[in-house]
């Protein structure tokens, strides 16, 4: 990546849970909707613009639980209405394509998150799920894990399968792994683009990462669903803990 930075500041999504870490991993990791809820608005009065929210059932597990997602919805619209919600479609080697365009089906979110590499499990599907989310107004990020998606999503582009207006991009810097460590310099293996993009990244350096982002222009998406310690390797109190230590250094490098 080489975009200049064209904004002061950059967008804050927070990302407190995901689909894959517990209570074991962080006794603060909101898996309950309350502890959900009450993550959302702790986070956005730290400084998140919005939240990349994940549900989890009973026993829980990642969920696309279409009558949950719009209850939670429902509740963080009544707490938290300056808020932007964010749901997302993960599979997480869980779901199909098409439990993943009921899901965008039933629920008629503002805003959803999808990989383009689980889409094109099913590619019959994929021109179904992007048409879908224009004809009900869903803005689409596009999760991208490396080049390789990058261009996928290019070529869909041209052909159409993905809308005009269905240009954002996340950026994921590394993988789901537990032994993962992000650094900014993994920015460079995606390559330019005009349109709105925001990263994620893993491990210690997550918000070196992200202040690198930043500084290019992009957006940045922070949380526990990527990594639950600053860059010393302390273990952070909660999800809106990170987000107020990554505003601070975000105006510092401002000013």
């Amino acid at each position: 990546m080489s975009q200049h930075r064209s904004k002061s500041e950059p967008y804050i999504l927070a990302a407190p849970n995901g689909a894959r870490r517990g209570a074991a991993d962080h006794p603060a990791l909101p898996v309950t909707t309350s502890q959900i809820l009450e993550a959302a608005r702790a986070c956005h009065e730290a400084g998140a613009a919005g939240l990349h929210l994940h549900i989890r059932d009973t026993e829980g597990r990642h969920s696309l639980d279409a009558g949950q997602y719009l209850e939670t919805l429902a509740e963080l619209r009544r707490r938290v209405p300056a808020l932007d919600i964010q749901i997302t479609t993960e599979a997480a080697g869980i779901f199909d394509v098409s439990s993943q365009f009921e899901c965008l089906k039933k629920v008629r979110p503002a805003w959803a998150s999808i990989s383009v590499s689980e889409i094109a499990r099913d590619n019959d599907l994929a021109d179904r799920i992007y048409g879908l989310c224009a004809d009900q107004g869903t803005r689409v990020q596009h999760i991208l894990y490396d080049a390789e998606d990058a261009a996928l999503l290019t070529r869909w582009q041209y052909r159409g399968v993905v809308r005009k207006q269905q240009s954002d991009r996340l950026l994921v810097l590394g993988r789901y792994r537990t032994d993962q460590e992000s650094k900014p310099s993994d920015l460079d293996a995606f390559p330019d683009g005009d349109s709105p993009w925001m990263i994620c990244a893993f491990g210690k350096r997550e918000h070196d990462c992200l202040i690198h982002a930043a500084s290019l222009g992009g957006d940045v998406r922070v949380g526990f669903e990527n990594s639950i310690a600053d860059r010393n390797g302390d273990t952070w109190d909660n999800n809106a803990a990170s987000v107020a230590a990554l505003v601070a250094r975000l105006k510092e490098d401002r000013s």
